[in-house]
């Protein structure tokens, strides 16, 4: 094999590893310490040494774990320079047992959702909250949400930066918040899902790999916390939406990639298996009581998705 050929090989699984696991890594590293710019530093520098030894010596069995044996130890070296001989003590505890607790072979558990509320606490600015959300989690660069929250690239870098900080200083856990605490952090983890998918979603030929990705990746989140919360109706309501939208994408562009505006969509090309869950998460939602957007907004595509079956939208309903 030649020498460009293994560099691409490297490469492509390098970039597989950040596609799917991202998230998992950073929100795996942090747990501990709290500390998710090292996390995200260590991690970066990881993914560096990748291209270089998976070129040399090949591929590992398991690239991720060895991604986050590299991370830990990178965190580790880290530590030591920088911190204070009083202040170092602890962290590098925590980091040192994590280094003894995992070899190379282990799973990894995931913890993106405990990341997502800790990102979501009430110690964190409220207009943060979600763009902290897409970036720890999901990997989206500080210029990607600028762009969706109209400001500029270094005002939420600073922003993201701060947000980081003051997780680590002020010790946030990574946990599931309790009952009373969870209405506050759940808008800030909805509002990041949608945004992820709706990020996803604007490929609709599937033809871009991350994007279609981060639309699969934001259905598994709207599962994962409507598992957790299986009574909070507006949980419900976003995946009822995201499963909607989601069933209609073979039918959004034409041959030549042209878009197909919905009244003008073939349904037959509608997932009816996306649809029927749909509509059951949504019914069962609507037994809860209190609507909210996702909710409403799912209630609207559920009323053209009645075009799958032969019939005509009934707007009176709604």
């Amino acid at each position: 094999m030649g020498a460009t050929s293994r560099a691409s090989q490297a490469r492509e699984a390098a970039e597989r590893v950040a596609r799917h696991s991202y998230g998992k890594l950073v929100a795996y590293l942090s747990a501990r310490t709290r500390d998710i710019a090292g996390a995200e530093d260590a991690l970066s520098e990881a993914f560096a040494a990748a291209l270089d030894q998976w070129d040399a010596v090949g591929i590992p069995a398991n690239p991720e774990a060895w991604l986050l044996t590299v991370a830990r130890r990178r965190m580790v070296d880290t530590a030591r320079q920088r911190e204070t001989r009083a202040g170092a003590a602890e962290h590098l505890k925590l980091l040192a047992d994590e280094l003894r607790d995992a070899g190379e072979g282990s799973d990894i558990p995931d913890e993106r959702l405990r990341l997502m509320f800790a990102c979501a606490h009430p110690a964190i600015d409220r207009q943060i909250r979600s763009p902290l959300i897409l970036q720890t989690v999901l990997g989206f660069d500080a210029a990607t949400i600028a762009g969706c929250y109209l400001v500029s690239p270094t005002t939420m870098g600073q922003r993201l930066v701060r947000a980081k900080t003051k997780i680590k200083q002020a010790g946030i856990a990574f946990r599931l918040p309790e009952h009373l605490e969870m209405p506050e952090r759940l808008d800030a983890v909805l509002e990041a899902i949608y945004a992820a998918f709706t990020e996803g979603w604007s490929d609709p030929a599937g033809t871009e790999q991350r994007r279609r990705e981060l639309a699969q990746e934001a259905l598994w989140l709207g599962r994962l916390v409507a598992r957790l919360l299986p009574d909070e109706p507006e949980v419900l309501g976003l995946l009822a939406l995201m499963l909607h939208l989601e069933a209609r994408r073979r039918a959004r562009r034409d041959h030549q990639g042209g878009y197909i505006p919905l009244n003008d969509q073939d349904p037959s090309k509608w997932d009816t298996m996306l649809i029927a869950e749909a509509e059951d998460i949504l019914l069962g939602a609507s037994h809860r009581g209190r609507i909210g957007r996702y909710q409403l907004e799912a209630a609207v595509q559920s009323a053209h998705a009645i075009r799958r079956f032969g019939r005509a939208p009934d707007w009176t309903v709604l």
